[in-house]
């Protein structure tokens, strides 16, 4: 790999959490600032990539609005964002198996950056790593990077036998690529998990509407 433009790679949305904090229900479907979740997060990054796909368990209709594929975990028991990854790295392997690398982002990050794809892309190439993830405010988030396809069965093994669970644990194993974006004027990667979040949401939305 030695160009640093990213080519059209695809995007896998992970929404399969349960929301507990939020009392259950479906986060990304929580609006701010007149829109949902979601949306914000299908319109910021359709732009950047190649497709997007829905990770999401139980009725799949709820999200037909958004006309996006949606693929449920395969691996039972709701094991965690790992799952939700490797859903989409199995969907993109099936339905598009010449593509190499797959996007993942939460869907409860409303204020993704205009340049993920990017900078994350570059940072996997100049570095020569397997996998990129973004950072912010000394805080890396994982479950929000590139992923090399050929690692799926390396994943499936660790959730289902090994039983790992946390996004680090695993990223740890392989040569990580970590990009850092600014907190100015706005974390990128702040995401909402509670209810106090989704009003501190709506105070971000209008810092994000104003910037650049």
């Amino acid at each position: 790999m030695t160009s640093t433009l990213a080519p059209g790679i695809p995007g896998v949305l992970l929404a399969g959490g349960l929301a507990r904090r939020m009392g259950g229900g479906d986060k990304p479907m929580r609006t701010i600032g007149g829109r949902s979740i979601l949306e914000r997060v299908i319109a910021r990054l359709t732009s950047q990539c190649d497709g997007l796909i829905l990770n999401a368990n139980g009725d799949p209709s709820r999200f037909a609005a958004f006309g996006l594929p949606v693929v449920a975990d395969t691996v039972e028991d709701f094991p965690g964002p790992l799952a939700g990854i490797l859903a989409g790295l199995d969907w993109v392997a099936a339905n598009r198996p010449n593509e190499p690398l797959v996007l993942s982002a939460a869907a409860d990050c409303p204020f993704l950056p205009h340049d993920l794809v990017a900078r994350l892309y570059r940072a996997l190439a100049e570095q020569d790593a397997q996998l990129a993830v973004a950072a912010s405010a000394g805080q890396s988030h994982p479950v929000i990077g590139l992923w090399r396809v050929s690692l799926r069965d390396e994943l499936r093994r660790a959730l289902v036998v090994e039983g790992v669970r946390k996004a680090s644990l695993w990223t740890a194993r392989y040569r990580l690529a970590t990009v850092t974006w600014p907190t100015a004027p706005l974390d990128p990667f702040f995401n909402a998990n509670t209810v106090d979040d989704i009003a501190e949401a709506e105070r971000l939305a209008a810092l994000d509407e104003a910037s650049p």
